[in-house]
């Protein structure tokens, strides 16, 4: 699986994480990812959808 989502393409991205002694290391942000029944491309597919794209309605969840 490519942890990445299917509507807008959401992908980790890298960054620093800083302590309190202002000591950096190497960290990754991921997108939270949900496994969605959606409609893409006209189908519906079971896919791998972040929670933003779910909460502003850009995944087409399949009509019953």
């Amino acid at each position: 699986m490519a942890y990445k989502c299917a509507i807008c393409g959401k992908a980790p991205v890298s960054g620093g994480s800083y302590s309190h002694s202002n000591m950096r290391t190497k960290r990754s942000f991921k997108p939270n990812l949900q496994k969605q029944k959606v409609v893409l491309e006209g189908k519906t597919q079971t896919a791998y959808v972040c929670a933003n794209c779910i909460k502003s309605g850009k995944a087409q969840r399949p009509t019953k």
